[in-house]
């Protein structure tokens, strides 16, 4: 979430919106908005389970919590781009989310 703060600016300027979601509770999910200064939404109280099933992503059953799942959705609400991670590794970041978009503006001229 901070690569999407700290390039903010880059997304806006290019009409991307940014939006985060999470399995933690509002105080906890307050506390990371608050300690990266983040001023995209952040929505929270996610059950991980039943979004686990809604997107596929990935959950660890026995601490309840959702793997990092990143999409970008297109203008038609259709999942452009997917990355689901098992682990620490394999995470959207900014400027690949901004080159990918870029690309398929391109594309659809």
């Amino acid at each position: 979430m901070l690569d999407f703060e700290k390039n903010i600016g880059d997304l806006s300027e290019n009409d991307i919106q940014v939006i985060a979601a999470s399995c933690d509770p509002l105080e906890k999910a307050q506390e990371t908005i608050d300690s990266y200064k983040l001023t995209f939404t952040v929505g929270y109280g996610l059950d991980a389970a039943e979004t686990s099933a809604l997107t596929g992503a990935f959950y660890d059953d026995k601490e309840g919590y959702l793997h990092a799942t990143g999409f970008i959705v297109a203008p038609d609400g259709m999942i452009a781009n997917a990355v689901y991670s098992t682990g620490m590794l394999g995470r959207l970041v900014a400027a690949d989310t901004l080159s990918l978009i870029k690309y398929l503006r391109e594309k659809k001229q």
